[in-house]
C-alpha cells in the first residue's frame, strides 16, 4: 500500500478533478492539449458538462478505454475519446465560430507562464526554432468567457511558472481567471493573486518560495 500521509502536492489526475469540480452544471467547455484533456474524465455525478473539442465535436466524453479506441474519434490533441448522448460533429470553421462568437463558457488551458495580472504565455518560448504561430489558443483566450489554467507550479528546471511579468510571447493579456497547479489553486484578482486552496503538506511559505510574484491569502 502506498503511503500518502507525507505526500506533497496533487497528482495530475487530482489537479484535473479539482478543475472539474469548479465547472458549473450546464457549461460548455473547451479543453486544451495535455493535462486539460484529463478534466473530461471527472464530471461529478448529477452534473452535465458539454465538452467541445476544436477539431469539430460538441459532446466529448471520457477518454476511450484501452482496446476500445476508435481512431476516427479523436480530440484536438489526437487522443482517442468517447462521446456523450446527443453529441454532434461539425466543420472546423464552425467550431471556431462557436469560440470566437462567445458561445463557450470556460476554456481550460496549459501554460508556460502566467503573470500576476493574468497574462498567459502558453505557445512558444520565443526561441529561433520555436513554434512559428500561436494557433487556436489566441482565439480561445479572446472568445471564451472564462479561462482556467492547469499546470505544474514550476518547470522541470525548478523555475516558477507564475511570475511578475511573462518573458515568453503572450497568448493573451489579462485573460486568466484561475490557476490550478500541483501545489495550489490561485485566483487572479485585480489587486493580485489570492490562494484559494493549498495541496496536502503545502504551506504558504513553501508556496511563496516557488512562485515568482507575491501571493496573498483570503482573510
Amino acid at each position: 500500500m502506498v503511503n500518502t500521509e507525507n505526500k506533497v502536492g496533487w497528482s495530475r489526475a487530482e489537479m484535473a478533478q479539482k478543475v472539474a469540480l469548479d465547472i458549473p452544471d450546464g457549461s460548455y467547455v473547451n479543453l486544451g492539449i495535455g493535462i486539460p484533456e484529463m478534466v473530461a474524465g471527472f464530471v461529478p455525478e448529477g452534473r452535465e458538462v458539454i465538452y467541445q473539442t476544436e477539431n469539430g465535436l460538441l459532446g466529448m466524453g471520457k477518454p476511450a478505454e484501452i482496446g476500445k479506441e476508435d481512431r476516427e474519434l479523436v480530440n484536438a490533441g489526437k487522443k482517442c475519446i468517447t462521446t456523450i448522448p446527443g453529441a454532434s460533429y461539425f466543420h472546423h470553421a464552425d467550431s471556431f465560430t462557436m469560440i470566437r462568437g462567445g458561445h463557450i463558457d470556460i476554456c481550460v488551458l496549459g501554460a508556460m507562464q502566467v503573470s500576476k495580472d493574468g497574462d498567459l504565455a502558453n505557445w512558444s518560448t520565443g526561441a529561433p526554432n520555436a513554434i512559428p504561430a500561436v494557433g487556436g489558443a489566441m482565439d480561445l483566450v479572446a472568445g471564451v468567457k472564462r479561462i482556467f489554467v492547469i499546470t505544474q507550479h514550476v518547470t522541470k528546471k525548478g523555475l516558477p511558472k507564475i511570475i511578475e511579468k511573462c518573458t515568453f510571447p503572450l497568448t493573451g493579456k489579462k485573460v486568466v481567471e484561475r490557476i490550478y497547479t500541483d501545489l495550489a489553486i490561485i485566483d487572479v484578482k485585480k489587486d493580485g493573486l489570492f490562494v484559494r486552496e493549498m495541496a496536502p503538506n503545502v504551506d504558504i511559505e513553501t508556496l511563496q518560495k516557488q512562485t515568482g510574484t507575491k501571493l496573498s491569502q483570503y482573510s
